[in-house]
């Protein structure tokens, strides 16, 4: 096993670990690792300081990377959607439209929707809106 701290083109900072540097290579090429914070695919290997253990003694423990408020706000709001709403995956659009329509009854949901499937729900007032990040399902 091999630890990467990586970062994504938002320079948000986030720590992984990979079977091995080729294993980490293949799964960034097939765009399978992405942001732990926005969901970007965009990410890159950050410096690192190499982790040295010196004679006998407990290897120390890394940082915690500086988080913003607006990193927090964002975590607390993601982590509120997951224990609170149901991920319907890439059927959104049919599961709002069924819940609006009184045809299933309402409950919280997420998922993602095609720009169109997004824009004909609000043309025909379906409430929904966009999440400032990308469900967990989909990331690593």
């Amino acid at each position: 096993m091999i630890h990467f701290t990586l970062k994504c083109e938002a320079d948000h900072h986030f720590d992984s670990w990979f079977q091995s540097a080729a294993a980490f290579d293949k799964l960034l090429g097939a765009g399978m690792v992405s942001c732990a914070v926005c969901g970007s695919t965009h990410v890159e290997k950050a410096l690192m300081a190499p982790r040295l253990q010196s004679g006998g003694s407990a290897p120390s423990t890394p940082a915690e990377p500086d988080v913003t408020p607006r990193e927090k706000a964002l975590a607390a709001l993601r982590q509120k959607v997951e224990d609170t709403a149901d991920y319907v995956g890439v059927h959104f659009a049919r599961e709002a439209r069924d819940m609006h329509d009184g045809l299933t009854p309402e409950r919280s949901i997420y998922g993602e929707a095609k720009p169109e499937e997004a824009r004909k729900l609000i043309e025909d007032g379906v409430p929904v809106a966009p999440l400032p990040f990308v469900p967990r399902r989909k990331s690593n």
